[in-house]
């Protein structure tokens, strides 16, 4: 019998299951009970709940939990997946800061500090056309954002705040991201580059390649 789209990823899934749960806690803040006890997350990013925020997806009735120094590029993110890769129908579809401490791999930190973002549709994995607007998002934030396909065990919907909460290229993305806003000129909600054009997703490989290389 032929395999099937949904019965490849199902298997694929269940693989990364599997290994989870083998113990694919790394990072030494993982303790041996899976929870996490740095103040930190595996990022960088401090747990402060004074620095977290609630949010409002832009053209969705989502609203997500984010640290506010995070929000500008991880609320990009999550306007174009809600405008180009799949519809976010409320803030079920959105999970953001968290404060339960149990982890399943160490990136899974960057919750607790609201570094991080889940953009949930994405369970039986992403066909090829969403997946390039997913690469030309990342390539739109320059390297600052790091897909949860790329990490291990691989999560489609997680994305995470790749650089730590004072980094240069942060700041210069958030200063670009505001300028961009509709409050200030920028295009209409939703509004972006052909992420089909040559430039745009050379662009992508070019940061996929650098990413898998880190």
């Amino acid at each position: 019998m032929t395999p099937t789209r949904r019965s490849v990823l199902l298997s694929v899934g269940a693989v990364g299951a599997a290994t989870a749960l083998g113990g694919v806690l790394t990072g030494p803040a993982a303790a041996a009970d899976g929870t996490w006890d740095s103040p930190r997350s595996a990022n960088g990013w401090a747990m402060d709940p004074d620095a977290v925020g609630s949010f409002r997806v832009e053209g969705s009735p989502a609203t997500v939990r984010l640290h506010r120094a995070a929000a500008p590029v991880l609320l990009h993110v999550a306007r174009r997946w809600h405008y180009e890769v799949i519809p976010l129908r409320g803030s079920r579809h959105v999970l953001g800061h968290r404060t339960d401490r149990a982890v399943g791999a160490a990136y899974e930190s960057n919750y607790l500090s609201g570094s991080a973002i889940a953009l949930l549709g994405a369970g039986d994995g992403l066909w090829p056309h969403q997946e390039a607007v997913v690469r030309d998002i990342l390539a739109d934030c320059g390297g600052v954002v790091r897909w949860g396909t790329d990490l291990s065990p691989a999560d489609a919907c997680h994305f995470q705040i790749d650089v730590g909460p004072d980094a240069k290229a942060l700041r210069r993305l958030t200063e670009i991201f505001h300028a961009r806003s509709v409050h200030h000129d920028g295009p209409r909600p939703g509004a972006v580059e052909d992420p089909a054009t040559p430039e745009r997703r050379a662009g992508a490989r070019r940061l996929a390649k650098a990413q898998a290389r880190n």
